[in-house]
């Protein structure tokens, strides 16, 4: 099972630069680094990125993640993937733009 994190480009050039990422600033402030299945990364970028443009759009394999990954309740009581420990630029499986389009972002074909 594949889950996915959104980076704004400076966020993702960081990790790539440094081989690894504690996220961003919510992700510090909280604790872990939060992450979304398929079916809550469209709500998630429309909650916490509406507007933004240059994202990157990162998948993880969630069984490569180890017990570092915990399923935890979040918006509206879903459980939602967070990751315990630094996000390493080897756990990427694959990373894509996340334009921004008129009615929203546009995902990459087979995420949603």
């Amino acid at each position: 099972m594949l889950v996915y994190k959104i980076f704004r480009r400076s966020e993702w050039d960081a990790l790539v630069r440094d081989g690894q990422s504690a996220g961003a600033p919510v992700d510090l402030a909280d604790g872990y680094i939060h992450l979304s299945t398929a079916q809550q990364v469209m709500a998630t970028a429309a909650r916490h990125f509406a507007g933004e443009s240059d994202l990157v759009l990162v998948a993880l394999d969630a069984g490569a993640l180890g017990p570092a990954l915990r399923w935890e309740p979040s918006r509206g009581g879903a459980l939602f993937p967070h990751l315990y420990r630094p996000l390493r630029h080897a756990d990427v499986v694959w990373d894509k733009s996340l334009p921004l389009g008129a009615a929203g972002h546009i995902f990459p074909e087979g995420v949603i």
